[in-house]
């Protein structure tokens, strides 16, 4: 099945992955202290501006971690940097980006790790829902673009990483982990396997 991007947010523990039928020629990269989704020396240029986002920022020592499919995880982290509660960061800045602009009005998803609470949601053309979290919840951009309880079993960012990467979804292309730690964030990035 083919779901698109999607993200799997849990209490403590997150995961973003790029499934692509029509531009795979991208990975994750670490920037700034953000986890960035950019085209690959291979790829072929293109103006499409869905292409290259952050898909990870953090806010503070430990206060919130922010994953999305597009630009509007910088809003996201942007009002949880002014201390707007998690929930009203997220349907906030969905609402305001509202869905893509694309051939497919794809929906934008996104996630946030609180200190007060975890949230998960999405902005699709008919909708915008945002749900808090108390155990793992996956929305996607196709066919799965409803919150829904996931099992997703990872406990570390690298097997975050790892697991959403692996998923029996179609045309993975690369995926990123977040956990929370003692110490604030840890991030690992999964990129293309020639598997």
């Amino acid at each position: 099945m083919y779901v698109g991007r999607f993200v799997v947010v849990g209490p403590e523990i997150a995961a973003y992955r790029v499934s692509s039928r029509s531009f795979p020629n991208r990975h994750i990269i670490e920037r700034d202290g953000a986890l960035t989704v950019a085209p690959t020396e291979e790829a072929p240029e293109t103006d499409n501006p869905y292409i290259s986002y952050n898909c990870v920022r953090t806010v503070g020592d430990g206060d919130a971690a922010v994953v999305g499919n597009g630009s509007h995880v910088d809003p996201i982290t942007e009002k949880l940097q002014l201390g707007y509660p998690a929930r009203d960061a997220l349907a906030e800045s969905l609402l305001a980006l509202d869905y893509e602009k694309d051939d497919y009005d794809t929906p934008r998803i996104a996630g946030v790790l609180g200190r007060d609470g975890s949230y998960v949601g999405t902005v699709r053309k008919d909708a915008l829902l945002v749900r808090e979290v108390t155990k793992p919840t996956l929305v996607a951009t196709y066919e799965k673009n409803s919150p829904e309880a996931f099992d997703f079993t990872a406990e570390t960012a690298e097997a975050a990483a790892s697991e959403a990467y692996d998923l029996d979804f179609e045309h993975a292309v690369c995926s990123a982990g977040v956990a929370r730690t003692g110490a604030g964030f840890e991030f690992a990035i999964e990129n293309r396997r020639d598997d």
